[in-house]
Parts: structure tokens; C-alpha cells; sequence
């Protein structure tokens, strides 16, 4: 037994790192229902999660409690070292970002409002117990909506405005609950003999999305703040939130605008492949009109999605990753929403629910293009959140209950995604030029996301090089700025990328974790490769890397140079 933890035979019955993880996770499913849903964690589907100021107080509160208990608990080994830095690291972080208000914002993506329609994708419609369930927390959306309305005034009264342009994006997702009829969709679906009962919660749910538009429309907007920046300090503590890492911003910013740069150039030798001498816009209208790289309607496009899933999993199971077997099972599904994301959600607990990949299709679109997309199905699936999350759940054996179910760092996440992209393309999955293009086209979008998130917040002046190419005035950042310059690097409907630049500004940081999470991840593969020199396995690191469960990037580095 090492030094570090030979204590422990002395302080046998001393609480340990588990044990205050576990008694987290017991309180927390019942204050958070919504959560616990969206983890698979069983028993809580028929309740809902507390948004009024009196719900998240006992959050915090918890919180709070857990970080003591941390304090005084032990860790048995290493394992159980990692757990303690991972949940000390998100806990301390999750107090910071509800000190600063970024943790309840009115935006056009991932807030309470699409928290309380949104849970209900994740729900079982198997049984009658499970309508049950559905039924009751229909009957819960208008209280929902009106408890968050109090943490929104709230905020408001203490002088944290929501941005107007988040405002205006709410109010038009909210009416549009209602005018898509989606609470109706799901009661479509409902058993003969439920059908008029969950007929009338639905119309009751919708009419209460309808009412909290006006609600912003009256209330809120009018004292709406026109600025869409955060600024220095509040974005810090975002970055490190959705990292869990201390970045220098402000090298990071012109990191961001130089590795645009060299994938724009990658785009351009994989165009020339495509169309000798031709740019990468002739290259993407070949593709384009390419019928055998087009699939018509979202059904058989989904088809497409499972069978590549399946396909690819099959293929890298034994090779490159040892996949146990009840992750072997990804669900392809379209969403019943429209906002042109493409998403993942984890399996349930017990695995009755397996990991899912969601394709949002906006409205009108029926064309999809499969040259794109290939390397979006390796960042849902397998390599990307799919190997990751489901086999985190999978590993009772070697988690405790909160690392499984509950920890979620973004540029952990969504920076191992991007990584597996381009590990996908070593790999030789992507040596056909156009599947290339497809994943250097979204590597573009994701280097674009860092200059712009930082830029905007921070209010940066935009580079001189930036104006010299692309025409953008001198001078500060600004949100049409910012549409321009993504225009001009990403070939994304003007909705896609409306959408876009309202979801960086209303949730900062956040995007751009996907690149800078990459990156972190190929210093830390890097790192390990010149530590090992000839013993370095690329298996045996992924394989060791995954086991630690999600955590920051910073504790992550740390956790691997002790392996």
C-alpha cells in the first residue's frame, strides 16, 4: 500500500470518497427530478425539478454540504483519489456559476425552458406505469414554468438582466412549443384508453409555454439588456466551468484564429482532390448535386445513421477499443424538435434505455448530405459520446454512482468527440476526400467558435487579419460581426447559422470548449506518448483514459501523468 493512503488502516470506519458521493447522488435525484431523468436513473420520472429561487437555494445547499463532507472524507486508493479531485473540481464550479447567474439563463439552448419540455424525450412509454409518470409531469409543466417565472424575476430584481437577444430567441421557441403541437405529439402516442386524458394535459402544457412567451413578451424584455458580452471575469469563470481547466484567454483567442486558418487550408488540398484546381465551394457544389451522397427524407436518413453506427462499432470493437456488450446498442432517432442540432443522451442506469443519437431536422429540410455527416455519427456515437458515456456507466465495478451518472465536463466531452473525429479520419475512416472535407468543414465551425466566443465576450477588437480578409469592420466584436465572419468560414444555412451566434452569446464558453477540449486532449495523448516512449499504446491510453470517468481537463492531465 502506498504512503498516500496507508492512513486508512488506521481510520476504518472513516467516510470515505464513495460514501459521500453516494449520499450526494440519493439527495440530489430527489431534488433534481429533471436530472435524474436525463440520467436514467429510475423512480423520479412521474415528479419534477423545483425552478423557483426556494429549489435552487436546496441545490446549492447540497452542494455546499458535499463540499464539507469532501473536505473530511479519505480517499482508499487512487481511484478513489480522481473521484475526490473530479467532484471537489465540478462542485467548487457549480457554486461559481450560480454566484454569477450563468446557471439558470434565459438562452436559446440548454436553459430550464427547454429543460421542462425537453425531459420528456428521455421518458419510457412502455407501461402503463410509465404514462403514469408522463401524465403527472405534463400536469406539472404550468407550475414549472411558473416557478422558474419567480427565478427570472428574481434574477432580475438583483440586477442579473438577461440579454434581450436571448429574450427574443425564448419567446419565439416558446410559442413555437405550442404552435408545433409537440406535448400533443407525445400524447399522440399514448395508449387508446389515455389518449383524451394526456389529449387535455398536453393542450394545458402547451397553453402555459404560450403564456410564459407573454410573459417575456411584457415582462421581461422591456428590461432586457442590449449588450450580448458577459465580460472578463464572469467568462473566466464560464471557460473554467466548461473546461475544467485555466486557459490563457487571450493566446487561446489568436490559437483559435490560426488553427482556423491551417484547417481551412487542409479543406483546400482535400477540395483539390475533389475538383483538380477547384476551390472548396466548387468542391462542396459537386458533392452537392451527387446523388449517390444525398439521402431524401428524414426516415431514410436516420437508416443510414444506425446502419453506419452499427457498422462502425462492429468494426472497432477488439481492434481499437474493447466495447462491453450492452453498449454495443446506439439508437439512431429523429427528434421531435427542430432546431438542426444533432445530439446525444446517455443510456439509463440499468441500460433499459441505451444511448441515443438525435437529429433535430429543421423545418423544410429534407435533403441531408452524407459526405457531412459521416463524421457527426463518429462524435455522437463510437468513438466519440457514446464510448465515452455509456462505457463510464457501464463500469460499476470501478466508479462510484455520481462519476457514472453525473459528471459531465464539456471540454471532456465534447473535446474527446472532436479528437475522435480526427482520430476516426487515422484510423482511415475518412480517406474518401469528400468524408475528409465533411470533418475539416466542421473542425472549421468549432476554430471559428473560439475566436468568436472569446472575441464577443471579452469584447476583443477583431484581428487585423480577420479585417484584412473577410472585410469586418475594425473595432470590437459585435453579434452581426460576428454572423459575418462565421458566414464566410462555415457553409451553414443563414438559419443554422442565426441559431448559432445567439446560442454563443446566451451561453459563453461553452462552444468553445469542443476545440480547446481537443486540444487539451492531443497534449495529454502527447504527453503520454514522450513519458512511455516505446511502451506507449494508443489502446492502452484511450482504454486508460476513459476508465477515469469524466472529469476536468486540468485534473484529467493530472490523473494521467500518475498512470
Amino acid at each position: 500500500m502506498s504512503d498516500a493512503f496507508q492512513h486508512l488502516d488506521e481510520s476504518a470506519n472513516a467516510t470515505t470518497v464513495d460514501d459521500v458521493a453516494e449520499r450526494y447522488v440519493d439527495e440530489f435525484v430527489r431534488l433534481d427530478p429533471f436530472e435524474a431523468t436525463y440520467a436514467g436513473v429510475a423512480g423520479h420520472d412521474a415528479e419534477s425539478t423545483d425552478l423557483s429561487p426556494d429549489g435552487y437555494a436546496e441545490r446549492v445547499a447540497l452542494t455546499t454540504r458535499t463540499l464539507h463532507a469532501l473536505d473530511a472524507a479519505v480517499a482508499r486508493d487512487e481511484r478513489e483519489r480522481v473521484a475526490g479531485e473530479a467532484m471537489r473540481e465540478r462542485l467548487g464550479l457549480e457554486l461559481e456559476m450560480h454566484e454569477a447567474g450563468l446557471d439558470r439563463k434565459l438562452r436559446n439552448i440548454a436553459s430550464p425552458v427547454h429543460d421542462v419540455r425537453e425531459v420528456f424525450d428521455g421518458m419510457p412509454t412502455e407501461t402503463q406505469e410509465h404514462w403514469d409518470a408522463i401524465s403527472a409531469r405534463l400536469r406539472d409543466v404550468p407550475l414549472s414554468l411558473e416557478r422558474y417565472r419567480a427565478t427570472v424575476e428574481q434574477d432580475i430584481a438583483a440586477g442579473l438582466l438577461p440579454a434581450r437577444r436571448q429574450v427574443a430567441a425564448v419567446i419565439e421557441q416558446a410559442g413555437q412549443v405550442a404552435t408545433d403541437r409537440l406535448f400533443h405529439e407525445l400524447a399522440a402516442t399514448a395508449p387508446e384508453g389515455r389518449r383524451s386524458e394526456l389529449d387535455r394535459l398536453a393542450a394545458t402544457a402547451s397553453e402555459a409555454y404560450t403564456d410564459f412567451a407573454g410573459f417575456l413578451a411584457d415582462r421581461v424584455a422591456p428590461r432586457a439588456r442590449p449588450e450580448d458580452h458577459i465580460g472578463r471575469d464572469a467568462y473566466r469563470v464560464a471557460s473554467r466551468y466548461f473546461l475544467g481547466a485555466e486557459i490563457d484567454l487571450d493566446e487561446t483567442y489568436a490559437w483559435g484564429l490560426d488553427e482556423l486558418y491551417r484547417i481551412e487550408a487542409e479543406m483546400a488540398q482535400a477540395a483539390g482532390l475533389i475538383v483538380p484546381s477547384g476551390s472548396v465551394d466548387e468542391a462542396v457544389a459537386v458533392l452537392d448535386a451527387d446523388p449517390a451522397r444525398n439521402i431524401h427524407g428524414s426516415e431514410p436518413f436516420r437508416q443510414w445513421m444506425q446502419d453506419l453506427s452499427d457498422r462502425t462499432v462492429a468494426e472497432l470493437n477488439g481492434a481499437h477499443f474493447d466495447i462491453p456488450e450492452p453498449i454495443q446498442t446506439l439508437e439512431c432517432r429523429i427528434a421531435p424538435t427542430k432546431d438542426g442540432v444533432m445530439y446525444y443522451s446517455g443510456p439509463s442506469e440499468d441500460f433499459t434505455r441505451p444511448g441515443r443519437m438525435w437529429w433535430s431536422v429543421p423545418e423544410g429540410i429534407e435533403t441531408f448530405s452524407t459526405w457531412r455527416e459521416k463524421t457527426t455519427v463518429f462524435h455522437e456515437g463510437v468513438p466519440g459520446h457514446h464510448l465515452q458515456v455509456a462505457q463510464v456507466a457501464y463500469r460499476k465495478e470501478a466508479l462510484n454512482r455520481w462519476q457514472r451518472m453525473f459528471c459531465w465536463v464539456s471540454g471532456h466531452g465534447e473535446g474527446w468527440a472532436l479528437y475522435a473525429e480526427r482520430l476516426m479520419e487515422t484510423l482511415g475512416y475518412l480517406d474518401d476526400p469528400a468524408d475528409r472535407l465533411g470533418m475539416l468543414d466542421g473542425q472549421a465551425l468549432r476554430a471559428a467558435r473560439v475566436v468568436i466566443d472569446i472575441g464577443v465576450h471579452l469584447q476583443l477588437d477583431i484581428p487585423a487579419e480577420v479585417v484584412r480578409r473577410d472585410g469586418l469592420p475594425a473595432g470590437p466584436w459585435t453579434g452581426a460581426a460576428a454572423l459575418d465572419f462565421l458566414t464566410k468560414h462555415t457553409r451553414q444555412s443563414p438559419e443554422v447559422n442565426r441559431f448559432e451566434i445567439t446560442r454563443y452569446l446566451g451561453w459563453p464558453g461553452q462552444a468553445p470548449s469542443y476545440k480547446i477540449g481537443e486540444r487539451i486532449w492531443l497534449g495529454a495523448r502527447d504527453d503520454a506518448r514522450k513519458r512511455k516512449g516505446a511502451a506507449f499504446d494508443l489502446k492502452e491510453f484511450h482504454r486508460a483514459a476513459l476508465d477515469l470517468g469524466a472529469l476536468g481537463l486540468d485534473p484529467l492531465k493530472d490523473a494521467l501523468t500518475r498512470l
